[in-house]
């Protein structure tokens, strides 16, 4: 009769790792084509992000406020048109790092409440709006992509627009911030997910603000309401 060394755990053992050596690869192969899609595809550059488990931050500092949802400090960027290859190099020496897009050149973004951000979604479709990429996260926020500039301009829309007194779950992220794109895990509670992905119009040439601002003000207003 035979046998085998290390018995039946010895073998689940060994064929846990497998699998989850085989999910780790597929995870970082999605990561390198996503991110080789946004700055072949999209003309995004992309940033190597810290990524967080138990609480922790792969960054090493201890006290990390935002773990698991910032760049990697001695992480390069890699720029808008980097080729697949250009981008595999970076990854590779980067195992495990999450895709963050850098916000304030190709597009800003207009962030909200997830709950108020789905039902404005489904309003401005109906209204024929035009619409950029819609992003969603897994802290409860909806992201929508508009053109640069908004950030600054958004005190003076809202003012404008009547909205600038209301109490708005509405902010607008710019130069300097990023945010962390799919398929990526966000702040180690998920990953963030399109609720309308690019294409090769809304990437290269996203709305200006003012034609979504009003609806989305309106949607988070009655919201806190």
């Amino acid at each position: 009769m035979g046998f085998t060394i290390g018995g039946s755990r010895g073998i689940r053992d060994i064929r846990s790792a497998r699998a989850g050596s085989r999910r780790r690869s597929r995870t970082a192969e999605c990561t390198v084509t996503a991110a080789a899609e946004y700055t072949g595809l999209w003309g995004w550059a992309v940033v190597p992000g810290a990524r967080a488990a138990s609480g922790a931050c792969s960054c090493g500092v201890a006290t990390c406020t935002t773990p698991g949802a910032h760049p990697l400090p001695f992480a390069p960027e890699v720029l808008a048109g980097a080729t697949l290859d250009e981008v595999a190099a970076v990854w590779s020496q980067l195992p495990g790092a999450a895709l963050l897009l850098p916000v304030g050149r190709a597009f800003d973004v207009l962030d909200v409440a997830a709950p108020a951000g789905r039902r404005a979604l489904v309003r401005m479709e109906r209204m024929g709006l035009p619409l950029g990429p819609v992003s969603a996260t897994p802290d409860g926020r909806c992201q929508f992509f508009v053109a640069p500039g908004a950030a600054a301009a958004l005190p003076e829309l809202l003012y404008r627009m009547g909205w600038d007194d209301a109490d708005l779950d509405l902010h607008c992220l710019g130069p300097g911030d990023h945010i962390t794109a799919p398929p990526s895990d966000h702040a180690g509670l998920g990953p963030a997910r399109w609720l309308r992905p690019p294409s090769l119009d809304t990437a290269a040439a996203p709305p200006e603000a003012r034609l979504l601002l009003g609806t989305l003000a309106y949607i988070c207003h009655r919201s806190v309401a």
